[in-house]
């Protein structure tokens, strides 16, 4: 009987397949972890896609919240401007409204209406 030595391969016939059987769990191994790393790959891209179309879609609303805005403070500079008007009328012009005393109502002759 011979001693098997460090390093030595042993003479039975057994070694072969049991080495054939490693080399095809290590490549199963191998290939399912490539596939779930190609899912993962994919996973990643569609999220990235689905991600950047939000994205995409909040700059929109964004620019469309920043119109909305600038139009609003066009629209309150106008309204701020018409009260201004009107105070300067009062203080520096001393402009008034009449009471309805002194208020005339004209009318003018409708065409069913005679001359005078």
């Amino acid at each position: 009987m011979k001693q098997q030595h460090s390093g030595e391969q042993p003479l039975s016939g057994e070694q072969p397949a049991q080495f054939t059987l490693k080399k095809i769990v290590v490549y199963a191994i191998l290939m399912a972890l490539i596939i779930v790393s190609a899912l993962m790959v994919v996973m990643q891209v569609f999220k990235y896609r689905h991600d950047f179309r939000e994205f995409n879609s909040f700059q929109r609303e964004r620019e469309d919240i920043n119109a909305e805005w600038g139009r609003l403070l066009i629209e309150q500079q106008t309204f701020g401007a018409t009260a201004q008007i009107g105070t300067r009328a009062v203080t520096q012009l001393r402009m008034y409204s009449p009471p309805p005393a002194q208020t005339v109502v004209i009318s003018l002759p409708t065409e069913s209406e005679p001359k005078k």
